[in-house]
């Protein structure tokens, strides 16, 4: 991981499209700013994760609806 000081206005990139800046700093919040392509998702992590959890859930029912069709057609 890579660990950089920034202050108030003082903005990182990432590669050539991506820019992330400190807008504000009050007390142990921080808000940034994230300039990037639209192509390019970004989430907070939580929802990040919620959202893999549910990619997850639905694969999951998916191959559970496959074995239960399979299984069906062996019975006919």
């Amino acid at each position: 991981m890579l660990v950089l000081t920034r202050k108030s206005n003082e903005a990182i990139k990432i590669g050539d499209d991506i820019e992330i800046k400190v807008v504000s700093v009050d007390g142990d919040q921080v808000k940034l700013g994230i300039s990037a392509p639209k192509d390019v998702e970004i989430h907070r992590k939580e929802i990040y994760q919620a959202i893999q959890a549910e990619n997850n859930e639905a694969a999951e029912l998916s191959t559970n609806v496959i074995d239960l069709i399979k299984k069906s057609d062996k019975n006919t």
